[in-house]
This record gives structure tokens, sequence and C-alpha cells, in this order.
């Protein structure tokens, strides 16, 4: 008997859904998430899209900083040679006047310095 009382049950539940409504509510749902996954496509797109853009403008700046950085190291380059080529021919010029008014002490000083080096070398 209680076999036969589930029976009746599932037949009076299965009589009271409504089949046609329960498919319409199944289709809608499907329909739902159609949409769902076409906006989901639709804004991983835009994300990447604007990740990509962002990317591009990042590296055309860090572009532009390094040839800035570049041009800036050119520039202290050479004005430190300049001022290298400065100091030697500052140096070059007091030598050679220091030369012409003492030139045996030029002389005797060459020697001490050349002994000196020679002396290093030897050890």
């Amino acid at each position: 008997m209680a076999g036969q009382e589930r029976i009746a049950a599932v037949k009076e539940f299965a009589e009271a859904i409504d089949v046609d409504r329960f498919r319409q509510d199944l289709d809608a749902l499907k329909k739902d998430i159609a949409a769902l996954g076409a906006e989901m496509t639709t804004t991983l797109k835009s994300v990447a899209e604007t990740a990509q853009s962002q990317a591009r403008r990042g590296y055309k700046r860090m572009q532009g900083n390094v040839a800035s950085t570049v041009s800036d190291l050119r520039q202290q380059g050479s004005t430190a040679l300049e001022g290298a080529q400065d100091t030697m021919e500052t140096l070059e010029e007091s030598l050679e006047d220091a030369v012409r008014q003492r030139p045996l002490s030029a002389v005797a000083l060459a020697v001490g310095f050349g002994f000196l080096i020679g002396v290093t070398w030897r050890r």
C-alpha cells in the first residue's frame, strides 16, 4: 500500500506541475545564460583592449624616458669630456711653463721619477 500511495503522490505532483510553464522558465534561463556569456565576452574584450592600450602608452612613455635619459647622459658625458680636456690643456700649459722657467729642476724631477718607477718595477 505504501507503494500505491507514493505512486498516487507522484501522479498528483506531476499533475500539479505545469509542464509548459517549466519549459518556458527553462528556455528563459537558457536565454539569460547565453546573454550573460555574450556580455562577459564583450566585457573581457573591452578589458583586454584597455589593458593593451595602457601597455602601449606605458611602453611609449618608457621609450621616451629612456631616450631622454640617454640624451642627458650624452650631454653630461660631453660636458665631462670638455672639462677633462680643459684640465689637461691647463696642466700641459702649466707643465710647459714650469719646464721653461726651471729646465734643470724639470730634468732632475724626471730622472727622480724614472728612478722610482724603475725601483718599483724591480720588486
